[in-house]
């Protein structure tokens, strides 16, 4: 039966590693443009300060917990990044 695939080893390891760098790209994405439409509101100047307090503890308070997760899985920050061909990479540089 020369028409059945054939099986495909996988360490799982990797695998685990493979999927925690997917979520942490996707969470990565959605917290720099979480950070994005904070920094814009903020410039705006219409947020009380105790809200601006918020939004910035909270944003670090996910960047440290990305920084640990990065870490767990033995990741770096371009790690999470993925490059689109000609569009570009997903994730844009902050610095």
């Amino acid at each position: 039966m020369s028409g059945l695939p054939k099986r495909v080893e996988m360490d799982p390891d990797e695998i685990g590693r493979d999927l925690g760098k997917l979520v942490l790209t996707i969470i990565e994405l959605v917290r720099q443009l979480m950070e994005r439409q904070a920094i814009r509101r903020v410039e705006e100047g219409n947020l009380p300060d105790d809200t601006v307090e918020r939004l910035g503890l909270g944003l670090m308070r996910l960047e440290e917990a990305m920084t640990d997760l990065r870490d767990y899985f033995g990741l770096r920050p371009e790690d999470l990044n993925l490059d689109l061909g000609p569009l570009g990479d997903l994730l844009p540089r902050i610095d």
